[in-house]
């Protein structure tokens, strides 16, 4: 049965003409759920319920505020199974990821419960005799949140989580193709006890969400999506004066060196690159292997990706659910093209793949014979695909993974620390992994890239502090 979807602002539930619906990518006979498309007034709305509401948000205890942080943390823990069924057939993540995904929405919550008591000031000797000098965080005021569909609960809940622990109020706009899974995290927190107004989600074109950018009752926009999207809300936030946070686009790079164990290197670069149908922006794209061990790779990596087994997100032996969307499966078909266009070898997948029900199901692909400036190494797919670039040494490695816009994540797989040291000291990324999959990351620990990866201050655990909260320094003579 479809869920019938309904904004959420000022502690009511406010529907219109269902115009959107969204489709199952496992099964499109499925209709999953039904979306009102709001307007400006719509967004004007809720700006106007968050600002009502966020003083007192703010000067309730802090203790409160986690409290009602840890509860919803719990009840999604506790739907994990349910909440994840949802968003494996909303977005196409595999069941076992899905669940996974709702689980650490919960401890991220969670933790930012935790972190509301951990609001921190000092105390300062001052240059002038008997001035006493000290500093506090307070909270910013009303926050946009811009969120994609690649984690469709796991992001917003941890740019609400920070938002809400340390005294602000939330306008959610989560992605138009993840719409129920964004709902489920407003039902937990408002069985939580958050209060009227202190978290909004409206479902609104990216088109109208840019007038978070614009109206003086934001103090700061979080974003999360395409490179393109996020510099023109970067401009449109610096010529009205808010606080910014952007995480774009990625290409990430996987360097396997000489000595490096085989059957460990294409496990890592089987996960990074294709689990979560290789929709993370952290995502393994870019495979840079040295000459030696650079053949070998290639066959052991097509045999492993041609036996993962492509299917129904909800089927439990499933490897490999669908992309999200046919824009998305085309988008794919058409980096393939322009990689073969190229030069490049396709050494397995790329290709539509039957199922019992119809969807967007593609086998993971793998390309040989790149080089560095080829389309398919300087652009983000955003799906199921690695290329692999020939290098010759680890210079030549380090040299082309740093030969990027794009600076988020960066691997390599060694059994030399000498090199491991190097490369964590001079790779520019903002997340380094060391014989580890690029995708994966802790929730309390910062979240970030560099060059046109990121922008602003980073996300997620003790880091979250500087960008929802602001400093005030108070100087008191006797």
């Amino acid at each position: 049965m479809s869920a019938i979807l309904t904004h959420r602002i000022g502690g009511e539930r406010i529907g219109g003409a269902c115009v959107a619906e969204r489709r199952n990518p496992s099964d499109l006979d499925e209709v999953v759920s039904l979306t009102p498309e709001g307007d400006g007034a719509t967004l004007d709305q809720a700006i106007a319920a968050a600002a009502q509401a966020q003083p007192a948000w703010a000067n309730a205890s802090p203790e409160f505020r986690g409290d009602v942080l840890d509860r919803a943390g719990a009840l999604l823990m506790a739907r994990s199974d349910t909440i994840g069924n949802l968003l494996a057939r909303e977005e196409g993540k595999t069941l076992a990821e899905a669940r996974g995904e709702v689980v650490r929405a919960g401890r991220i919550l969670r933790y930012f419960g935790g972190e509301a008591l951990r609001i921190h000031g000092q105390r300062l000797a001052s240059v002038r005799p008997g001035i006493e000098v000290s500093t506090r965080q307070e909270p910013v005021g009303v926050v946009g949140l811009i969120t994609p569909w690649n984690f469709p609960i796991a992001i917003p809940a941890w740019k609400a989580a920070p938002a809400l622990a340390f005294g602000n109020a939330v306008v959610l706009k989560p992605a138009g193709i993840t719409p129920a899974t964004a709902a489920a995290l407003a039902d937990a927190l408002e069985e939580a006890g958050v209060p009227p107004g202190v978290f909004n989600l409206v479902f609104v074109p990216g088109s109208v969400a840019g007038g978070l950018a614009e109206d003086a009752r934001v103090a700061a926009i979080s974003f999360t999506g395409s490179t393109g999207v996020g510099r023109r809300l970067a401009q449109a936030a610096a010529l009205n004066g808010k606080r910014i946070q952007l995480e774009m686009g990625g290409k990430n790079p996987l360097v396997v060196l000489d000595d490096a164990d085989l059957e460990r290197a294409v496990a890592i670069a089987l996960d990074g690159s294709f689990f979560g149908s290789g929709q993370r922006c952290t995502a393994s794209s870019r495979l840079i292997v040295t000459d030696g061990i650079h053949d070998r790779f290639v066959a052991a990596l097509g045999d492993a990706a041609r036996a993962l087994k492509v299917g129904h997100a909800l089927n439990p032996e499933t490897q490999i659910g669908p992309v999200a969307s046919d824009e998305q499966r085309s988008t794919v078909e058409h980096y393939l093209t322009i990689a073969k266009q190229d030069g490049g070898h396709i050494v397995c997948g790329g290709e539509r793949v039957a199922g019992p029900t119809q969807g967007y199901f593609m086998s993971p692909a793998v390309i040989s014979e790149t080089v560095a400036n080829m389309r398919i190494n300087r652009e983000e797919v955003f799906g199921p695909v690695a290329s692999v670039i020939r290098v010759k040494d680890f210079d030549a490695a380090l040299a082309t993974a740093n030969g990027s816009e794009f600076g988020l994540s960066a691997g390599i797989v060694t059994t030399s620390l000498a090199h491991a040291n190097r490369f964590q000291a001079q790779v520019q990324s903002g997340m380094v992994m060391v014989n580890a999959p690029t995708a994966g990351v802790d929730y309390h620990v910062p979240f970030g890239g560099t060059k046109a990866s990121s922008m602003g201050p980073r996300e997620q655990g003790f880091a979250a502090h500087e960008f929802y909260t602001r400093t005030k320094t108070s100087y008191v003579a006797p």
